[in-house]
């Protein structure tokens, strides 16, 4: 679980800048979620779509997104289109490795979703992410755990 102690800048919910670590938001089920690129067509699709059900998510999980953008980037993206979650800027792809080494198909890892229990052990992820699905898709996934 060496994602777990990965340190990495990001801003919260409320764009302030602070370093993050998975492990610190244990004890709460996560939505991580990797995109390739802040404020491009898809990407802004995906998060609009996570923005839009918040209320119905968290009530599941924390939504962290995860993207190599700088944090200034993240901070425009998250002003522009009104976030109220979670962004990490993995400029090194330190996280995104880590996670691919969970599975050998996400050796090319572009847009994938991973969702977290409690003690932070990956108990369900997307490798291939329909953006037009995929909220439905992980509520499904939370409503047929319950």
């Amino acid at each position: 679980m060496h994602y777990l102690d990965i340190e990495l800048d990001g801003i919260d919910k409320n764009g302030e800048k602070k370093k993050f670590r998975l492990s610190e938001l244990k004890g709460n089920n996560l939505i991580v979620y990797f995109y390739p690129q802040d404020d491009t067509p898809v990407c802004t699709k995906e998060a609009q779509e996570f923005q839009e059900a918040i209320n119905k998510i968290q009530k599941f999980a924390q939504i962290i997104g995860v993207s190599n953008n700088n944090i200034n980037d993240h901070l425009d993206f998250q002003k522009k289109y009104e976030l109220n979650f979670i962004l990490l800027s993995d400029s090194n792809n330190e996280l995104k490795k880590a996670f691919e080494g969970y599975d050998i198909h996400l050796q090319n890892l572009h847009r994938a979703t991973f969702i977290l229990d409690k003690e932070g052990q990956i108990i369900k992820y997307w490798n291939k992410v329909d953006v037009d699905e995929h909220i439905t898709d992980i509520l499904k996934f939370f409503r047929d755990k319950e």
